[in-house]
């Protein structure tokens, strides 16, 4: 079983996965939700980065927090399992709209000019409550602007053009935010805008995105190109867009520039080509 979406630390265990693993407990555990702008989600309490969960996202709570304040759990949306704070979780509410423009504030009131109570990076979920002008108000007593969000079941008609919206974005190991993304994860984002589901690592995603092109195939906007370990997507037939250590950041090249770059950098050749 995948380290990464077995719902066990030892001690404490989904009821989905009894019998198949060893713990001393197994429990339903509880949904929470998000209630930070962005969530950490370790491999072990004070570990190394996994992959963060944004404002709004479900969480399945496993075993409540120990003394270093994290609890354990698993992802809803993508089955990813980790620690993160006690502090960033609240009970849930149904989420209405998705935060579609790169980043937003949160008002304490329908006004621009006040003090924002806090930014969320795009794809964080809210629940909408009302509407006071040119701003939504939300369940948590906050105003973000409307053209900012759209309903949760309104897709974004491009991905691609969703991609390059985070040309720039520095790169961060892990990160799945406009503060930083790895190339899975931004991959993630956007076809989750595009209400596509998607693993969070690119090894995952490899496996369980579209159809498997030939060697030989065109390709065409909007394809993937994997790599052991990297996955990027294709803005046309010839070039690339994907988060990068080179880089470090989300950029475009060629494709053929990347190809050769990762093959001399000990990364390999391309391992697969496939078209959602």
């Amino acid at each position: 079983m995948d380290p990464r979406l077995t719902p066990s630390n030892g001690r404490v265990a989904h009821v989905s996965v009894q019998g198949k693993v060893a713990a001393s407990r197994f429990t339903e555990g509880k949904i929470q939700q998000i209630s930070v702008p962005i969530s950490d989600l370790l491999r072990s309490p004070e570990g190394g980065l996994d992959r963060q969960l944004l404002r709004g996202a479900a969480f399945l709570l496993l075993e409540d927090a120990g003394p270093q304040g994290f609890v354990f759990g698993q992802s809803v949306h993508d089955g990813y399992v980790g620690y993160l704070k006690a502090v960033h979780l609240h009970d849930p509410a149904q989420p209405s709209h998705r935060l579609t423009a790169l980043a937003s504030h949160s008002y304490p009131r329908p006004d621009f000019k006040t003090r924002p109570l806090c930014c969320l990076s795009f794809g964080s979920l809210v629940t909408v409550t009302g509407e006071q002008g040119d701003f939504l108000a939300l369940a948590d007593g906050g105003f973000m602007p409307r053209q900012h969000l759209a309903p949760v079941d309104a897709p974004v008609p491009d991905p691609v053009a969703c991609f390059e919206g985070f040309l720039g974005v520095p790169y961060l190991w892990g990160g799945n935010s406009v503060w930083g993304v790895d190339c899975s994860g931004v991959v993630q984002l956007v076809l989750e805008a595009a209400n596509q589901t998607s693993e969070r690592d690119a090894d995952m995603q490899e496996s369980g995105l579209g159809q498997l092109l030939p060697p030989d195939a065109a390709l065409q906007r909007g394809d993937l190109v994997f790599w052991q370990g990297h996955v990027g997507m294709m803005r046309d037939a010839e070039t690339l867009i994907h988060a990068n250590v080179h880089h470090m950041a989300v950029a475009s090249e060629p494709l053929a520039v990347a190809i050769a770059r990762i093959q001399k950098n000990g990364g390999g050749p391309v391992t697969s080509r496939k078209r959602l």
